[in-house]
Parts: structure tokens; C-alpha cells; sequence
């Protein structure tokens, strides 16, 4: 959890706030990924990448 708020705190600093939607969509396509890993909906994700 710390990682989360040292970003944060950078990204307050430095106001690079384009930065948290460029995180979220990386960690939702990642989450996708994960949890789509062991069902049969998976080779229709991979086909998106």
C-alpha cells in the first residue's frame, strides 16, 4: 500500500496528474488478464492484444 501513496505524493509534487488514468487503465488490463487467465473467456481476451 505504500508504493500507492508515494505515487500519489509524487505525482502531487511533481502535478502530474495525466499520470493516474495511464495507472488505472494498466492496472485494469492487468486485472483482466489475471482473472481471465484460467476461464474460457481467455482467448478472446488475447485477442484484443
Amino acid at each position: 500500500m505504500s508504493i500507492f501513496l508515494e505515487l500519489w505524493a509524487f505525482m502531487k509534487a511533481r502535478k502530474k496528474f495525466w499520470l493516474a488514468p495511464v495507472l488505472f487503465v494498466m492496472v485494469g488490463l492487468g486485472a483482466l488478464i489475471v482473472f481471465s487467465s484460467g476461464s474460457a473467456v481467455a482467448p478472446f481476451i488475447y485477442t484484443l492484444f
